[in-house]
C-alpha cells in the first residue's frame, strides 16, 4: 500500500537550489565590427588583370597575427567553409579559398565574413599591396579634388595672357608661340581642368614665368643658346651672358639668373627690346 504524503514532506523534500540567487546576467558588449559590404583595392600605380594576395599561412609567406591578450602568434587562414579566420578555430575539415583582385579591386559580400576578417582586420598586406574602400573617406577625398579644381579654373579665367603663356608652355611647349590669345585662355582652362594640382603648382612659382621670358627672346632672336646648350649670347654681338651649370636646363638656369643683380639688368635690357 503507497504511502502517503503530507504536506509538511513536500516542503522538505524541495530542491536546496531553488533558494540560490539568480545568476546575474552577462553585460552584451557592442562589437564595434560592422556588418556591410566591402570592397578593397590594390595600392600603387598598376592595377593587373588578376592579383592574388597569400590566403594561408605558408614557409614562403607568412600569415600570422599576434594576440596581445594571450601573448601568441596565431595562424590566419581562409577557408570558404569556416566562420573564423583563424585555424585554431575552425573545426572539421577545411576548404581553402583563393583571394583574387580583378582589375585592382574585390568585392566582398557581407555574408562573408570570414574573408572580410582576414582583409580588413588580420592580413599583412594590407595597406601594402591593398586597402580598404571606405566611402566617407572616399568622399572626402573627391570633395578636395573638386575644390582644387574650382580654384585652379578659377585663376586660369583670372590670368593675363602672358603668364597664362608661360604655364601653359610648360605643358604644349613651342607651339603655344603660334597660338592666339584666345586659343591660350581656352587650352589654359582645359590645363586646369585637367591637373589643376599642377597648374596651381605652375601659377604659383615666379621661375615658370622667367623660363618663358628667357625663351620669348631666344625665339625673337635677342639672345642665343650655344649648340652645346652650355652658355647664352647676345645674338647682336656673341658676347657670354652666362654660362649654364652642368645637369641644368639652361631655361631653369637662365631663370635663376635673372634673379642676380647682373640678371636683373640684363632682364630689362631684354624686356625693353621685346616691348
Amino acid at each position: 500500500m503507497a504511502k502517503k504524503i503530507t504536506n509538511e514532506e513536500v516542503v522538505t523534500q524541495e530542491p536546496t537550489a531553488v533558494s540560490e540567487p539568480p545568476k546575474k546576467a552577462k553585460p552584451i558588449i557592442k562589437d564595434s565590427w560592422e556588418i556591410k559590404d566591402r570592397t578593397y583595392i590594390l595600392t600603387g600605380p598598376h592595377s593587373p588583370l588578376t592579383y592574388k594576395i597569400p590566403s594561408r599561412h605558408t614557409l614562403r609567406h607568412s600569415l600570422l597575427w599576434y594576440d596581445e591578450k594571450n601573448q601568441e602568434q596565431r595562424e590566419i587562414r581562409y577557408a570558404t567553409n569556416q566562420n573564423s579566420p583563424f585555424k585554431d578555430e575552425q573545426k572539421g575539415e577545411a576548404t581553402l579559398g583563393h583571394i583574387v583582385f580583378r582589375d585592382g579591386s574585390l568585392f566582398v559580400n557581407k555574408k562573408n565574413q570570414a574573408l572580410q576578417k582576414v582583409l580588413s582586420l588580420y592580413h599583412p598586406l594590407k595597406n601594402l599591396r591593398y586597402r580598404e574602400l571606405d566611402e566617407v573617406v572616399k568622399a572626402q577625398d573627391e570633395l578636395v579634388d573638386l575644390e582644387i579644381e574650382i580654384d585652379a579654373l578659377n585663376m586660369a579665367r583670372s590670368i593675363d595672357v602672358d603668364q597664362a603663356e608661360a604655364i601653359l608652355r610648360v605643358e604644349v611647349g613651342s607651339k603655344v608661340s603660334e597660338m592666339s590669345s584666345k586659343e591660350i585662355k581656352r587650352d589654359l582652362l582645359m590645363f586646369a581642368k585637367k591637373n589643376p594640382k599642377l597648374f596651381l603648382d605652375l601659377a604659383n612659382d615666379e621661375n615658370v614665368q622667367l623660363r618663358n621670358f628667357a625663351i620669348k627672346a631666344t625665339e625673337a632672336g635677342i639672345i642665343k643658346l650655344s649648340s652645346d646648350q652650355r652658355t647664352f649670347h647676345w645674338a647682336s654681338n656673341s658676347k657670354k651672358l652666362m654660362t649654364v651649370p652642368f645637369d641644368e636646363h639652361p631655361y631653369s638656369a637662365m631663370a635663376q639668373f635673372f634673379k642676380t643683380d647682373e640678371g636683373l639688368a640684363i632682364f630689362q635690357s631684354i624686356e625693353k627690346k621685346l616691348s
